[in-house]
C-alpha cells in the first residue's frame, strides 16, 4: 500500500501552522487555545480540510503518537519527579534557608542576578535540568531583591540552550555528533565552539545587561514594577501565585545542596548509564551516545530516593509529609506538561506537512552562490526552522547534514563555520520561540506567565541575533574567529552602551 502525501507536502504551507499559534499566543496572551488551533490548522492541511482524517490525526499521529512516544514520556516522567523534589526541598525548610543564607552573601539585585547566571553556567548537562534547577534554587533569592520573574526566566532560559551548546559534556554536544555523518562529529563540535557567535553573545549580553543596569522592550517595564515589589506586574504577592505549603522552620542549607548534589550526580550516572559507560565505553563516546530522556528519568527517581532518605534520617519530615509532595509536585508541573505536549503535537503536524524536506529544498539551492554569505544565511535558516518548528535538535537533524553534504572534503573551515551557524540559528529559533520546550521549562522554572515570558525575552534575543547574523557576515570573509567575535562582542556592548544612554 502507497504512503499517504498530502498535497500541501513540502512547501510554504507546511510551516504556517506553528506561525498561526505563535502569532494567536502572541495577541491573545493565551497559550492553550493558540497551539490547539496551530494543530487544527496543520490537521486540516494534511488531509485536505476533510472532517474524519483532520480528527484522528490530531488525536492518532498527534497527541496520542507524541505521548507514546518514550523520549517523550521520559521527559515528562522528568517533570514530575524534578518537581516532586522541589516540592521535597520546600518544605523540608531547604529553599527558605538558602534564602537566608544567601540573604546574607549576596548583597544586591546585580549579585542576585550574576549568582543566577553562574549556576546557570555551571549546570551545563541538560537545558532541562538546568531550568527547573537554576530556577527552584534562584527564586527565593531574586525574590528577595526584587527580580522580576520574567527577569528570572531570561537568565534561566538565556543560560539553558546557550550554554548547553558550546559545553562538550552536555547531552546537546551528543546530539549535533550524532548528526555530523562521515566526520569525526566530536571533534567538530570542539572546533565549532568558538564560532558559535549566538551563544557566545548571549552570555556576554547577559553579563553585560546586569552589570551595566539596562533594561528594554517590555523587560524595563516588569523590571521598574519588580523594583516596587510587583513581582509579576500584575499587583499579586508572591503567595498569591504560589500554594502555600508548611515549611519547616529547623530547614538548613544542606537541606537544598544534598538534594541538588544528588539530582546532577544521578543524572550525570544516568545518562552516562544509557550511553554504555558501565559497560565499557568511554566517558566521551558514552556521553555522545547517551539518551538524555531516559537518563535523566533514571537519575531523577534516585535522586528522589535519596532526598527522602535524608530527610527521613535527619528526621526533618516524616514518611507520609514525604509522600504528600508528590500530588504537589506533580501539580506545579502540569502547565510545562500541558504546554510541551501541545508543543510536540504541533511539531508532529509540521513534520507530517514535510516542513524538513521544504527547507532542505531551500537550503540546497542557496548553497550554489554568495559563498561568503553562506553562515550568515544558515544561520538565518536556522533562526526561523527553529523559531516555527520549536526545536533546535531537529533543525540540527535538517540542516547540519547538507552542510557536510556541500562542504565535506573541499573547504574545511568553512563547513566548520558553517554548521556552528546551524546550530547557533537553531538556539536562536528555539530561544525566541514560545512553543520550543526549553522556553517552556524556563517559564516553569521561574514560575511565570509562560507569554508574558516569551514577549520579555524577544527583544533581548532579536538583539544578539541581528549582531550574531553581522558576526556570521564578518565570519564568512575573514574566516577567524578571534576576529568576528571581537567584532561582535564590540558591537553588543556598543549597542547595550547605546541603549543605556537612551534609557537616562
Amino acid at each position: 500500500m502507497e504512503a499517504y502525501t498530502p498535497a500541501l507536502y513540502a512547501t510554504f504551507w507546511a510551516l504556517v501552522p506553528p506561525l498561526v499559534a505563535i502569532v494567536l499566543a502572541l495577541i491573545t496572551k493565551e497559550v492553550y487555545s493558540s497551539l490547539f488551533i496551530g494543530i487544527v490548522v496543520g490537521a486540516l492541511f494534511y488531509s485536505g480540510f476533510a472532517f474524519e482524517g483532520t480528527v484522528l490525526h490530531v488525536f492518532n499521529d498527534g497527541f496520542v503518537g507524541v505521548l507514546t512516544d518514550p523520549s517523550n514520556m521520559g521527559i515528562l516522567i522528568f517533570l514530575v519527579l524534578l518537581g516532586s523534589m522541589v516540592s521535597l526541598m520546600n518544605r523540608a525548610g531547604g529553599s527558605a534557608a538558602f534564602g537566608r543564607w544567601a540573604g546574607k552573601h549576596i548583597k544586591t539585585r546585580v549579585g542576585a542576578q550574576l549568582a543566577t547566571i553562574m549556576l546557570g553556567i555551571l549546570i551545563f548537562i541538560d537545558d532541562y535540568f538546568n531550568c527547573l534547577t537554576v530556577g527552584s534554587v534562584m527564586r527565593p533569592v531574586t525574590d528577595r531583591h526584587q527580580v522580576s520573574r520574567v527577569k528570572l526566566a531570561y537568565l534561566i532560559d538565556a543560560t539553558a540552550a546557550p550554554v548547553c551548546i558550546i559545553a562538550p559534556i552536555s547531552s546537546w554536544a551528543a546530539a549535533v555528533s550524532g548528526f555530523v555523518e562521515g566526520e569525526d562529529g566530536f571533534s567538530i563540535f570542539i572546533s565549532a565552539i568558538p564560532y558559535n557567535f549566538y551563544a557566545l553573545l548571549t552570555i556576554v549580553m547577559m553579563v553585560a545587561l546586569v552589570v551595566m543596569k539596562v533594561d528594554f522592550g517590555p523587560m524595563a517595564k516588569y523590571e521598574k514594577n519588580a523594583a516596587a515589589g510587583d513581582l509579576f506586574s500584575d499587583g499579586k504577592t508572591v503567595e498569591e501565585h504560589e500554594e502555600h505549603t508548611t515549611v519547616n522552620p529547623r530547614g538548613s542549607v544542606a537541606d537544598l545542596l544534598v538534594p541538588i548534589i544528588a539530582l546532577i550526580s544521578c543524572c550525570v550516572a544516568g545518562m552516562l548509564y544509557t550511553g554504555g559507560f558501565f559497560s565499557g565505553e568511554s566517558f566521551v563516546n558514552a556521553f555522545s551516545n547517551s539518551d538524555a530522556s531516559v537518563g535523566l528519568a533514571l537519575g531523577s527517581i534516585f535522586a528522589l530516593m535519596i532526598t527522602i532518605g535524608f530527610y527521613l534520617i535527619k528526621r526533618v519530615m516524616t514518611f507520609s509529609d514525604c509522600m504528600g509532595c508528590f500530588p504537589e509536585g506533580f501539580k506545579a508541573m502540569v502547565p510545562a506538561i500541558l504546554i510541551l505536549t501541545f508543543a510536540w503535537t504541533l511539531k508532529s503536524m509540521t513534520d507530517s506537512l514535510g516542513a524538513a524536506e521544504f527547507v532542505a529544498a531551500m537550503m540546497k539551492q542557496c548553497a550554489g552562490g554568495l559563498m561568503n554569505f553562506l553562515p550568515a544565511i544558515i544561520f538565518l535558516v536556522g533562526c526561523g526552522l527553529a523559531f516555527a518548528t520549536g526545536t533546535s535538535w531537529g533543525t540540527f537533524g535538517i540542516l547540519i547534514p547538507i552542510v557536510v553534504n556541500v562542504f565535506s572534503g573541499t573547504n574545511h573551515t568553512m563547513m566548520i563555520i558553517s554548521i556552528s551557524a546551524c546550530m547557533a540559528g537553531a538556539v536562536c529559533g528555539d530561544h525566541c520561540s514560545p512553543i520550543s520546550d526549553t522556553t517552556i521549562m524556563a517559564s516553569a522554572g521561574a514560575q511565570c506567565n509562560h507569554v508574558n515570558h516569551v514577549t520579555t525575552q524577544l527583544p533581548y534575543a532579536l538583539t544578539a541575533a541581528v549582531i550574531s547574523f553581522v558576526t556570521y557576515v564578518i565570519a564568512g570573509f575573514t574566516k577567524s574567529a578571534p576576529i568576528s567575535l571581537a567584532a561582535g562582542v564590540i558591537l553588543m556592548l556598543g549597542t547595550l552602551f547605546l541603549l543605556k544612554k537612551r534609557q537616562n
